[in-house]
């Protein structure tokens, strides 16, 4: 069996999570802390790819022996996370740690990902956010707040969402299912929560450069569903720094 392990990291001083030589990875820093504790080197496979400076509060991957399908262990499950802690730098925590079938599969498996966007909405910069939200000094009221979750609301359901991905990222299809997203403002912090079935190169943080685009009277709410019917990147606002993205949750069919 494959040992499936749910981690949460800080992503600011770290390449994205795929391996990439010899930079800083969450991929390299799991491959070297499972190699120090199976005694083996490892397959290490994620449910997604974040980019440099992404964080994530849920993020899974599984485990097996390299050149295998699957991982033997005496160690106690319940011991692993603790164990594979000690040998990762403290931005990285395993959280979880349990066996799952050999076809399991932590990214084709996935029934639907939450993403949050994290907006600092101050006029002056705050060193304790600094690499953790957007800041964003131009002051948004709740009724612009409305305004964006009105935007928000043409997102929501089956469509091709060409418009809110990177220029020149290749795919087989851009068509996606929105199940929720909306935008809350609580104190200085607006947050921005998006979940599908699958998310394209950038689409979080393009739907954010677009929200904010409403929010401040540049695009009408009706404007982003025009947007997404236009398949033209270029309608859309700016793909927003990747400081304030956090893959918030990763949800498995019932049984996985």
């Amino acid at each position: 069996m494959k040992l499936l392990l749910r981690l949460s990291y800080l992503g600011t001083n770290f390449c994205g999570y795929q391996v990439q030589g010899d930079k800083p990875t969450v991929q390299k820093a799991l491959n070297d802390a499972t190699r120090s504790l199976f005694s083996c080197d490892c397959d290490i496979t994620g449910c997604s790819r974040t980019d440099s400076g992404v964080h994530a509060n849920d993020f899974c991957v599984t485990v097996n022996k390299k050149g295998s399908n699957s991982l033997e262990t005496s160690i106690d499950t319940e011991r692993i996370p603790n164990a594979l802690n000690v040998r990762l730098p403290e931005d990285i925590s395993v959280k979880s740690a349990a066996f799952v079938d050999e076809d399991f599969h932590p990214r084709y498996d996935v029934e639907f990902k939450e993403y949050v966007y994290l907006v600092y909405n101050g006029r002056t910069r705050d060193p304790f956010l600094s690499g953790r939200a957007m800041h964003f000094p131009r002051e948004l009221s709740e009724n612009d707040v409305v305004r964006m979750n009105e935007g928000a609301a043409f997102l929501v359901g089956t469509h091709d969402f060409s418009a809110f991905m990177a220029s020149g990222s290749k795919v087989e299809s851009t068509v996606r299912t929105m199940k929720y997203a909306r935008v809350e403002k609580n104190g200085n912090i607006i947050k921005i929560t998006l979940a599908a079935d699958g998310f394209l190169y950038n689409m979080v943080r393009i739907i954010t450069g677009t929200l904010l685009d409403v929010g401040v009277g540049k695009t009408e709410p009706r404007g982003v569903g025009d947007i997404l019917a236009s398949h033209d990147r270029t309608l859309a606002g700016m793909t927003a720094p990747a400081c304030g993205l956090y893959l918030n949750s990763v949800v498995y069919p019932e049984g996985k």
